[in-house]
């Protein structure tokens, strides 16, 4: 069966999702923004993918590991579902320009925003609509990703991420 394609909503997550505190990985370091589990809900309401574009250096230059990444994500799939909402799909880009293990050392790593290597991934896995899509992050590299890819980029300014949603993304 064939899935017709359709809009996805591309967030960064630390600075989007949760507070930014620097490296966070472990779940008693983790803050909800304001507003973020409902505007995940209200974009799956809408039958928008809704996919994670993270960079996670913090693997690469060995503050913590992957299975750390995987645990995160774990526990905000079940917070999410508790809220209605689900992340359809997780992208994160471990690969560092000045990792410390050699797995995780690249010059210019493709998935590393500003890249766009985790959008088109996700684009390639997924039946996604690209005009009608929209990347949200609080950098400037989140931006330029989502401009590499294609999609509409929007720049998070920190508040109430659902009021933010409804406030620049018409509804279709």
């Amino acid at each position: 069966m064939t899935r017709l394609p359709r809009p996805a909503l591309f967030l960064d997550r630390d600075g989007v999702l949760n507070e930014d505190r620097g490296y966070v990985y472990r779940w008693e370091d983790f803050c909800w923004i304001p507003g973020a589990r409902e505007a995940v809900a209200a974009f799956n309401a809408r039958d928008w993918w809704v996919f994670v574009v993270t960079n996670q250096s913090g693997v690469g230059r060995g503050y913590y590991s992957e299975d750390d990444v995987h645990a995160l994500h774990a526990r905000m799939t079940e917070e999410l579902a508790a809220a209605g909402a689900r992340i359809d799909a997780f992208y994160h880009c471990p690969l560092h320009p000045e990792a410390l293990q050699d797995r995780y050392r690249h010059p210019d790593p493709p998935d590393r925003k500003p890249n766009p290597g985790m959008l088109l991934r996700a684009m390639a896995d997924w039946p996604v609509d690209a005009t009608r899509s929209v990347m949200v992050g609080d950098k400037a590299i989140d931006l330029e990703a989502g401009r590499r890819a294609g999609v509409r980029s929007l720049l998070f300014p920190g508040g109430d991420l659902f009021a933010f949603l409804t406030a620049e993304v018409a509804s279709d």
